[in-house]
């Protein structure tokens, strides 16, 4: 069952805190693969924001492939889900690469990445 709480309070966009808490939901298999999930406007109303704030956190998910729209019959957690630490690590893999290609060293390049994550 999907539990998305949206703290009105936090600096932290709406549709950011229910893609990212919809996201680690599925890669900790709290949502299994094919899971239906809400609409986008029965997600809004559950959690008292706008449908288009709903939209953007479903079409960013949809975009990372942890989830897809099958038409009429709804939004699921989609199989690629199940591949997220795989493809994550891929993406590392790629950034190790272009960093070293740059000359940029060890240091700098995980601060890069820490100054992406917010740290």
């Amino acid at each position: 069952m999907l539990d998305v709480v949206v703290d009105h309070g936090s600096g932290v966009a709406p549709f950011e805190q229910v893609r990212r808490q919809i996201a680690q939901q599925i890669n900790d298999r709290t949502l299994p693969v094919g899971t239906k999930l809400p609409t986008v406007r029965g997600l809004a109303t559950d959690l008292g924001i706008a449908a288009n704030t709903a939209a953007k956190a479903y079409r960013e998910l949809e975009q990372a492939g942890l989830i897809e729209t099958r038409g009429r019959a709804g939004t699921f957690v989609a199989s690629a889900g199940d591949r997220s630490s795989e493809r994550a690590a891929e993406a590392a893999a790629e950034y190790v690469r272009a960093v070293t290609a740059l000359g940029i060293d060890r240091e700098q390049a995980l601060a890069i990445v820490r100054a992406a994550l917010g740290f």
